[in-house]
């Protein structure tokens, strides 16, 4: 699908974004936001729409980074560590964009990997109907953030020494808040065990023990879209 732009962000006047849009049909469907990495709106980032697209989700992916430079990358990092600022209205700059699609039910998910990860665990309390982060660091204080949040399937692995622990802490946060949730641990997986990267990055990966790890990714896949077809495809038949 083409590349589109989303008008009201925060860090630029005009987001750039990936649109994926279901091959069959002509909608409407539920729509999916999804946020990329540190590492910006890659291919990789376009090819996780792409596959929520065949899914029959109308997807979009913004470029959270469309203003440049390392100062917007330092920047969004803060706003995520803080919980609120420009990143997170662009985020629901997005969200509306979505909602507001004339191919969409109105009912709007968000997936995240990493950085993204993070940005949809705390954004599932601000306007979506299900948020899948993909180890997503939790936020401080995370009984108080995710009070109230929609629906959650977050996928951790366990051999991601940078967030060792967070799937069985953010189990018992939903579970205590009363939020329905599907958190599961790969034991094989390290980070980044959804995304496959190119280039001189998967030798750092594999050194550091991050990268795709199939089997893991396969099954993490399997839940997102069976806990989405029960939260945002039943919402979406509810509403009509």
């Amino acid at each position: 699908m083409p590349a589109t732009t989303i008008p009201g962000g925060a860090t630029a006047p005009v987001l750039d974004a990936h649109l994926a849009v279901p091959a069959v049909g002509t909608g409407p469907w539920p729509a999916v936001v999804v946020l990329h990495e540190a590492f910006g709106l890659t291919d990789d980032t376009r090819q996780q729409a792409d596959r929520l697209a065949a899914a029959g989700y109308l997807a979009v992916a913004p470029n959270l980074f469309t203003a440049g430079g390392v100062r917007c990358l330092r920047s969004t990092f803060s706003t995520l560590t803080a919980g609120r600022g420009p990143a997170f209205e662009d985020i629901e700059a997005t969200r509306r964009f979505a909602a507001e699609h004339p191919q969409s039910t109105g009912t709007v998910g968000v997936l995240g990997f990493c950085m993204g990860g993070g940005f949809a665990l705390v954004a599932a309390t601000r306007g979506f109907d299900a948020a899948a982060p993909n180890y997503g660091r939790l936020p401080q204080d995370a009984a108080e953030v995710l009070r109230g949040a929609c629906p959650v399937v977050a996928s951790y692995g366990g051999r991601d020494r940078t967030l060792r622990g967070a799937a069985g802490r953010l189990e018992r946060v939903l579970a205590d808040a009363g939020v329905d949730h599907d958190v599961h641990e790969y034991p094989d997986a390290g980070h980044s065990f959804l995304n496959r990267h190119t280039g001189p990055l998967t030798v750092l990966e594999r050194v550091a023990g991050f990268g795709y790890h199939q089997p893991s990714a396969e099954d993490a896949w399997r839940r997102i879209l069976v806990f989405f077809a029960t939260h945002l495809q039943g919402a979406a038949g509810n509403d009509r």
